[in-house]
């Protein structure tokens, strides 16, 4: 909480108001620092998780046991039993500020036969709306849910929207979920960076009540991977293999 002034009309008052955490976060590897971001301190091991896995930085599922989180005036997550740590994407992941960037080669196809009816996506995004406390309380957060047809498998909040994804994915990457017709939905804009992260997981569905870039549009065009953008009420934009979609 911090004590900020508020105007309203013409009213002056001072009150207490909810401001968001951020923190610094620092991720070594057997003793090599990888990357330092910012975030909110929640769900530490799911976003060392995922980040690591998603860029290919290990190349192993680790376990939350081998995750170790120091708390200071920063983060420190220590990982061990990381394996080879693949120095050419640490190198790749700090020219691109740590976030993901699919190269052609590297997407593989999703070519599952996963469908899910609009109506039923729609109800899901309403759940998901609700869910978002943190945003509602400081108007600060980020959030992404992993969803199958019936319920919601994961949900996180962050400050950073790649960090809401890497969460999501990391959670699902430590306990063992699979990512096979499953629905990714966030809550900002799709960019290549959460698309890509999509793709290197083949996740078939994701939806935002924002729009896409068009490069994201592209990858997920390659990858197979239905592209829904400005999920609002009633209505839906599809960009790419639509044929999930049903009515």
């Amino acid at each position: 909480m911090r004590q900020i002034t508020k105007i309203r009309g013409t009213s002056r008052e001072e009150e207490n108001d909810p401001v968001a955490a951020e923190i610094r976060l620092r991720i070594l590897c057997e003793g090599q620092e990888i990357i330092t971001l910012y975030c909110t301190p929640l769900m530490i091991r799911e976003l060392v998780a995922g980040l690591l896995l998603t860029e290919g930085i290990l190349t192993h599922v680790i376990s939350p046991d081998d995750i170790s989180i120091e708390k200071d005036e920063e983060i420190r997550a220590v990982v061990r039993n990381a394996g080879n740590v693949s120095q050419d994407a640490v190198a790749f992941s700090r020219y691109l500020g740590g976030f993901s960037f699919t190269r052609k080669d590297d997407v593989q196809y999703c070519e599952d036969q996963f469908t899910l009816s609009a109506d039923r996506l729609k109800t899901m995004f309403r759940e998901f709306q609700a869910k978002s406390d943190l945003f509602k309380l400081t108007g600060c957060f980020h959030s992404a849910a992993l969803l199958d047809r019936t319920k919601i498998l994961s949900f996180a909040e962050d400050i950073g929207r790649h960090n809401t994804v890497d969460k999501i994915i990391g959670y699902a990457l430590l306990n063992n979920i699979s990512f096979d017709e499953t629905i990714l939905i966030v809550s900002c804009r799709i960019s290549s960076e959460i698309m890509s992260k999509c793709a290197r997981w083949k996740i078939p569905v994701i939806a935002s009540r924002s729009a896409p870039t068009d490069l994201a549009v592209h990858i997920a065009e390659i990858s197979g991977i239905t592209l829904i953008g400005f999920v609002r009420g009633d209505n839906l934009n599809i960009y790419s293999h639509a044929h999930r979609l049903t009515m």
